[in-house]
C-alpha cells in the first residue's frame, strides 16, 4: 500500500501551461461581453502637490478614434473611503479640487484602441497652483504642509490612539549599556511582472468585472458598494504576480463601471510599467528610532522602537496593517522583559502604500536583528552569542509576547543551530579572519538573522471549499483562495488525494470567480494552506465518509464494515475487495437518489500560526568601490508541517530573492518636488537572478497545533529573515575598518561613502 502523498515532493501540475502555451493574463483575456471594448487611458498629474485651476480636453476630443474625454466634474464618483480610521481623507476616483501625488489620475480618455487613447491623453493639459510638496516622513510629521487641510495633520493612524502604552518612563532602568540610532526601512515597488488591468461589461443590468487581483470577493463587495443594484460578477484570469499590492481594488479599477455606462459599452484598463511604477502600491517605508539595552554580559533587558511610517498621499490598509503589524511582532524570538513600540502612520504627497509582503513582520525583524548587532558591537561580543543568550527557550503550548501576540509553538535555537551549521559559521569567520590579515581589498562579511513572523491573518478569516465528485469519478474543488503563483492546484489536489484516493490528474480546482464561489478570503498573508487547504482537506474527509455510507448501502452492509482502498480507488467489505464501488459508481448512484455527492462548507482556523527561522548570509565588499556579491544565503525556515517540499523551496527562494533585492538593491526615489526618480526599471534597481547565488535551503519541522495540517505559512517567511541578514553582512565586512551602519540598500555609493566617513 502506498503511503502518504503529502510531505512528498510532487511536481506542480500547473508548470507545463506557463511553460508551453503561457498563461491567460488580463490583456490576453477576451469574452464575447466584451466584444467592441473602448479602451482606458488615464490622464495623470505631473505636479504631486496642486490645486487644479483647469483641465483642457478639447484637443484631445477632437483625436481620432477619442470617444469620450471625462474629468472629475463630468464624472464626481467617489469609489470608496480609503480608510475608516480616517473618513476626511476619502477621494474621488479622479482628482477633484487638488492633486496629492504625481501619477494620481485627472481626466480619462476612452477610444478604440489603446494607442489612440495614448495619444490623446497625451494632448490634455492642465493647470494647477502648485503648493509645496512634503516627501519626507520626517518633514510631514511636523505639519507645516498639510495634505489634507481639514485634519489639521498629517498623522492618520496613532498606535496610541488605541490605548497601546508609549514613552514608559525608567524603561531602561538598570541597564549597563543603552544604544540609540535611527534606521530606514525604505520604500520599495512590488514589481509583479504582470501590472494591473480590469474590464467592466453590463449585461442586461448586471456588472461584470475582471481583473487582475488577489481578492475577488473583495473587489466584489468593492463594487456592490459603489454601484448600488448591480449584483456584480468578479472573475480573474491568471494573475501574474500580488506580492500584497493587489489584495483590493484601486480608483482606475472601481471607475470602470461607470465609464461602461457612460459610453453604452464594455471598457477594459491595462496599464503600462512606468504607470505601475509611480501607481501600483509600494511597500515599506519606515523611519525607525530604536534604542535597546542591557548589561555587558549580553542580556538584553529592555527595547523601545519608535515608528513613523509613510503612508504615501491617501489611506489604505497600508495606513495601518504594516505599522499595527511591526508593532505587533516588534518581541521578535527574544526574551525581553520590558519593552515599547509606538507607531505612527503619515501622509506624504507619493504613492500610496500597501500590505507588500509581510506588511510588517519584516519591518519588524530588521528593526530587532540591527538592534541585536548594534548592542553587540557595543560590547564587543559575537552577534550570534547575543542572539543565542537572548533568545526564547523551545516552547510547544502558547507564549504571549510583551506586545501581546499569543505565539503557538517554537524552537529558535534549533533553527538558529541549524542554519549555522549548515553554512559553517565558525569556518567563515576564520575565513574572514585570514581575508583582514592578508590585507585584500576585498573584504567577508557574515550577518544572521533569527526571526518569528505571524501568518494566517490577525483576524483569520473562515474559507469556503466545495467538493464534487463528478460521475466518471473525477473530482472538482471549487476554492475562496485565489492563487498567483503559490500552487494550489497542486496542492489542493494532494489533499483532495490524500483524503479520496482520486488520482491528482483527476482533480480540478477552480478559484476566482464570484458566482461560483461567493464566499471566499483570497491568498494574502501566507494564509492559503491553513486556511484554504485545510478547508479542502476537511471536505474531502466528509465527502469520503459520505461516499462510504452510501457504499455501505449499496453493498448491503454494515457502515463500520466498509473501507476505502485508496490505492484501487474503491470500497468495498473489509476482506472482500473484489466486490466493490468506485467513485464513479457511487457519484452516479448518489445523483441517482437527488443527494449528489459533494460537499460545500465554510471552514475557519481561528488562530494565525508563527513561523520561524534563521539566515546567514555572506558578501564579499570591494573597499575601493563599494560593490557588494552576495556569494551565499543559508536559510532554515520552519513552516510547520510541509505539505509539498517543492512549493516550500519555491516559496522560500521567491522570498530571499525580494528580501536580498531590497538589502542590496531596491528603492523608489523622489526629488524634493516629489517627482518620481525611479519610475521604470531602468532607474529602479530590480535584480535578476543572475545576481544571486544558489540559494541553501534548510529544512526543519514544528508543527503546529493550531490546524489539522500542522501547517505554517511560507509565503513571506525569506523575504523577513534575508534581508537584515544580508544587511548585517555587509556592515560586518567593514566593521573593523570602524563602519557601525549602512542604510539600505546597501549600495556602492552607500558602502563607499560609509568606508571614507569611518576612515
Amino acid at each position: 500500500m502506498a503511503g502518504s502523498i503529502l510531505g512528498t515532493r510532487v511536481l506542480r501540475s500547473e508548470d507545463p501551461k506557463f511553460l508551453t502555451s503561457g498563461g491567460v493574463y488580463m490583456s490576453d483575456f477576451q469574452d464575447p461581453l466584451l466584444d467592441g471594448a473602448l479602451f482606458v487611458t488615464y490622464v495623470r498629474s505631473d505636479v504631486a502637490h496642486g490645486n487644479i485651476v483647469a483641465i483642457h480636453t478639447d484637443d484631445a476630443k477632437a483625436m481620432p478614434g477619442v470617444v469620450a474625454v471625462l474629468t472629475g466634474a463630468d464624472l464626481g464618483l467617489v469609489p470608496s473611503p480609503t480608510s475608516p480610521f480616517t473618513p476626511a481623507t476619502t477621494r474621488t476616483a479622479l482628482a477633484m479640487g487638488k492633486v496629492r501625488h504625481v501619477g494620481e489620475p485627472i481626466a480619462v480618455v476612452l477610444s478604440e484602441t489603446a494607442s489612440q487613447g495614448e495619444d490623446a491623453a497625451a494632448a490634455v493639459h492642465a493647470d494647477y497652483e502648485q503648493l509645496p510638496a512634503v516627501v519626507d516622513v520626517m518633514e510631514a510629521l511636523k505639519g507645516e504642509t498639510l495634505l489634507f487641510e481639514e485634519t489639521g495633520s498629517n498623522v492618520v493612524f496613532d498606535t496610541a490612539a488605541m490605548g497601546m502604552p508609549q514613552d514608559i518612563e525608567g524603561l531602561f532602568d538598570g541597564c549597563d549599556v543603552v544604544v540609540s540610532f535611527r534606521t530606514i526601512n525604505q520604500r520599495v515597488a512590488p514589481c509583479p511582472l504582470e501590472v494591473r488591468g480590469s474590464a467592466a461589461a453590463w449585461s442586461d443590468g448586471r456588472l461584470i468585472f475582471w481583473t487582475s487581483t488577489q481578492q475577488v470577493q473583495g473587489v466584489r463587495d468593492a463594487l456592490a458598494g459603489i454601484y448600488d443594484g448591480s449584483n456584480p460578477r468578479v472573475i480573474t484570469p491568471d494573475v501574474g504576480g500580488g506580492f500584497g499590492a493587489k489584495i483590493g481594488p484601486y480608483v482606475e479599477d472601481l471607475l470602470l463601471p461607470a465609464l461602461a455606462q457612460v459610453a453604452g459599452r464594455p471598457v477594459r484598463w491595462h496599464e503600462h510599467r512606468s504607470e505601475s511604477m509611480t501607481n501600483l502600491g509600494h511597500g515599506r517605508a519606515q523611519v525607525q528610532d530604536i534604542t535597546i539595552g542591557g548589561s555587558r554580559e549580553g542580556d538584553v533587558q529592555a527595547y523601545r522602537l519608535t515608528i513613523a511610517a509613510d503612508v504615501g498621499a491617501y489611506p489604505n490598509i497600508g495606513t495601518i496593517l504594516p505599522a499595527f503589524m511591526t508593532r505587533t511582532m516588534a518581541s521578535a524570538v527574544y526574551n525581553i522583559p520590558k519593552m515599547e513600540c509606538s507607531a505612527k502612520s503619515v501622509v506624504t504627497n507619493t504613492t500610496a502604500i500597501v500590505a507588500y509582503r509581510g506588511a510588517g513582520r519584516p519591518e519588524a525583524t530588521a528593526a530587532m536583528e540591527r538592534a541585536m548587532d548594534m548592542f553587540a558591537l557595543e560590547i564587543g561580543m559575537d552577534p550570534v552569542d547575543v542572539r543565542r543568550k537572548n533568545l526564547l527557550p523551545k516552547f510547544d503550548t502558547a507564549h504571549t509576547t510583551p506586545m501581546g501576540a499569543a505565539y503557538d509553538c517554537g524552537d529558535y535555537e534549533e533553527a538558529l543551530d541549524r542554519a549555522l551549521a549548515a553554512a559553517d559559521y565558525k569556518g567563515l569567520r576564520a575565513k574572514q579572519a585570514a581575508r583582514r590579515a592578508s590585507g585584500d581589498r576585498v573584504q567577508i562579511g557574515i550577518g544572521v538573522s533569527t526571526y518569528v513572523e505571524i501568518t494566517g491573518g490577525v483576524d483569520p478569516k473562515h474559507e469556503s471549499a466545495r467538493v464534487i465528485i463528478n460521475e466518471d469519478g473525477s473530482c472538482t474543488v471549487l476554492t475562496g483562495t485565489s492563487p498567483h503563483g503559490q500552487g494550489h492546484a497542486t496542492s489542493w489536489a494532494m489533499l483532495v488525494n490524500e483524503q479520496t484516493g482520486i488520482p491528482m490528474e483527476n482533480v480540478t480546482v477552480i478559484h476566482g470567480d464570484t458566482d461560483l464561489i461567493p464566499v471566499g478570503g483570497g491568498t494574502m498573508g501566507s494564509r492559503s494552506l491553513q486556511q484554504g487547504g485545510n478547508a479542502v482537506f476537511q471536505v474531502s474527509a466528509k465527502v469520503a465518509e459520505k461516499a462510504r455510507q452510501l457504499a455501505a448501502k449499496l453493498l448491503e452492509a454494515d457502515e463500520a464494515d466498509v473501507v476505502l482502498d485508496k490505492d484501487a480507488g474503491t470500497f468495498h467489505v473489509a476482506g472482500t475487495p473484489s466486490i466493490s464501488k468506485t467513485w464513479a459508481d457511487l457519484s452516479v448512484a448518489a445523483a441517482a437518489e437527488g443527494d449528489p455527492l459533494n460537499i460545500e462548507e465554510i471552514i475557519g482556523v481561528d488562530s494565525a500560526t508563527f513561523p520561524f527561522g534563521a539566515h546567514v548570509a555572506v558578501v564579499e565588499v570591494d573597499t575601493e568601490t563599494g560593490k557588494v556579491k552576495l556569494t551565499r544565503i543559508v536559510a532554515c525556515d520552519d513552516a510547520g508541517k510541509v505539505l509539498n517540499p517543492n512549493l516550500l523551496d519555491g516559496q522560500i527562494h521567491g522570498g530571499i530573492g525580494q528580501g536580498a533585492a531590497q538589502a542590496l538593491f531596491e528603492e523608489v526615489g523622489y526629488d524634493a518636488a516629489g517627482n518620481p526618480i525611479t519610475s521604470n526599471l531602468a532607474e529602479y534597481a530590480f535584480p535578476a537572478a543572475s545576481e544571486f547565488p544558489s540559494f541553501e535551503v534548510v529544512h526543519m519541522e514544528t508543527p503546529t497545533w493550531v490546524n489539522p495540517l500542522g501547517a505554517k505559512g511560507i509565503g513571506e517567511s525569506g523575504s523577513i529573515g534575508s534581508t537584515p541578514a544580508i544587511q548585517s553582512a555587509v556592515v560586518d565586512a567593514l566593521s573593523h575598518l570602524g563602519v557601525k551602519h549602512i542604510e539600505m540598500p546597501t549600495t556602492p555609493e552607500k558602502v563607499w561613502n560609509a568606508i571614507n566617513a569611518a576612515a
